[in-house]
């Protein structure tokens, strides 16, 4: 039997773990997806389990390896992203895994920026809000203050995406995609690392900077693969559609987070925007995508349960209710007086509908329509911050909300002169993590048919 050239891609989100196998066309020979039960912190606070997802990935791998219809020539990670691994000098994790989510001290908070030049101009220097733990320098900066003697022992502080390229390949990097994406290490007017990382004994503590398209060699006797040194999910997600695309487009790339990208806006960022929270990503090559973010993956999950317990429904139920623009323009009406406003920070960019009492809809589906109604405007605010700098005549979404009916007709309403498309292809962010390693496996050309697209049309009903 001869065997198939694959390249296995571990794709780990919040959620999902996902092991996928592509061939030299870029479709799925397997995929895998597993969940883990979270663990808890020193403080309490609930975190990834490290040690099952290392152990996941020599399981899987081990698995693959024993097949015989695939020869797997490269592995890449794909991981979201402000989550910080410290390892020691032999390579071990010295603290758990913290979530990006917990609670930053204030007073440690102050003390930086007050160090650095304050809030407003180190966020335009770095290009993100303030945005506490989730700025994964300050993550560093917090152990280095409040775990001295940790902090001593760390060898290297990588993002997740580069310590499981650790695991395969024993060296430590770091990767521009991880490094750029509101972190607080990268200084964009500079191009550079920002002074605080050197003063603050930082710089070293962070691996080499390797570009994204570079492989290293595995660890493991006789094997013959590349291993890329891994990529934030984000920006990952966006390189097949800079591989298909060259006019000007928006992705709105949804998940827990649904983040507009916009690698054609290369206008600086404002103190408007920042206090939008907007910020830059960086694509694979290096260059800056300015972006808007909404918590809106999460939000819908909580309130999918939450209607689900009010109407003794099955959460599962929700995902695949159809359009109705019936009920929708019956909220519209009922709802004709709201302004819906960009939401405060402190809500991580979440819509009213938390805030809306469920006895006033007659049923289940009436109450989704308006949850996803809430969620589009938001979504709106939030794309619309990054439509300047280029005439974008096209919106891409993928992920979750690109396969709900209710959200795409809406999103179609909502922005009439622009062509709105739900994209479909196997795993964007997966895909994103193979393509950007193609020379180094793959004996093919780049395909040019990577995405399929539904057009989602305007329709009076759906204009909000």
């Amino acid at each position: 039997m001869s065997q198939i050239p694959v390249i296995a891609i571990f794709d780990v989100g919040k959620t999902n773990k996902k092991l996928f196998l592509f061939d030299e066309q870029y479709r799925i020979i397997l995929e895998r997806t597993a969940r883990f039960t979270e663990t808890t912190d020193e403080d309490g606070d609930p975190c990834e389990n490290l040690e099952s997802l290392r152990l996941s990935v020599f399981d899987s791998l081990r698995e693959v390896f024993r097949r015989k219809d695939v020869a797997i020539k490269a592995i890449n990670f794909s991981t979201y992203g402000a989550s910080l691994v410290y390892i020691d000098e032999e390579g071990r994790p010295l603290t758990p895994l913290y979530n990006y989510l917990k609670a930053y001290p204030e007073a440690l908070s102050e003390q930086f920026y007050n160090t650095y030049g304050g809030k407003t101009a180190f966020s335009v220097q770095t290009a993100s809000p303030v945005l506490g733990s989730l700025n994964s320098g300050m993550q560093l900066y917090r152990l280095k203050y409040e775990r001295p003697e940790v902090f001593a022992k760390v060898k290297y502080a990588l993002h997740l995406p580069q310590y499981m390229s650790y695991l395969v390949t024993g060296q430590a990097c770091s990767d521009i995609t991880s490094i750029g994406c509101h972190t607080n290490f990268w200084d964009f007017q500079q191009n550079n690392y920002h002074t605080w990382v050197t003063k603050e004994g930082v710089l070293e503590k962070l691996a080499p900077l390797l570009i994204s398209s570079e492989v290293l060699p595995a660890t493991f006797p006789g094997s013959d693969y590349a291993v890329g040194v891994g990529l934030h999910d984000s920006s990952a997600a966006l390189i097949p559609y800079l591989v298909n695309f060259h006019e000007p487009f928006v992705l709105i790339s949804t998940g827990t987070w649904c983040i507009s990208l916009n690698p054609f806006n290369n206008t600086p960022l404002t103190n408007e925007e920042l206090e939008a929270d907007c910020l830059c990503y960086m694509t694979f090559q290096g260059k800056p995508v300015k972006a808007s973010r909404l918590f809106a993956g999460y939000e819908h999950e909580q309130q999918v349960k939450r209607i689900a317990a009010h109407f003794n429904q099955q959460p599962a139920r929700y995902r695949s209710v159809e359009y109705d623009s019936r009920i929708v323009r019956s909220l519209q009406e009922r709802n004709a007086g709201e302004t819906y406003r960009a939401p405060d920070k402190t809500q991580l960019q979440t819509s009213v509908f938390g805030q809306r009492d469920l006895g006033a809809f007659s049923s289940d589906v009436e109450a989704y329509h308006q949850l996803m109604i809430d969620i589009a405007n938001q979504q709106y605010i939030a794309t619309k911050r990054v439509l300047d700098g280029a005439a974008v005549k096209r919106i891409f979404v993928d992920g979750g909300f690109s396969k709900n009916a209710i959200y795409m007709n809406l999103l179609a309403g909502l922005f009439p002169d622009i062509e709105i498309f739900a994209a479909s292809m196997a795993q964007a962010t997966a895909m994103g993590a193979a393509l950007a390693i193609h020379n180094a496996w793959n004996s093919k050309p780049l395909p040019n048919d990577l995405i399929e697209l539904k057009y989602y049309s305007v329709t009076h009903d759906a204009t909000i």
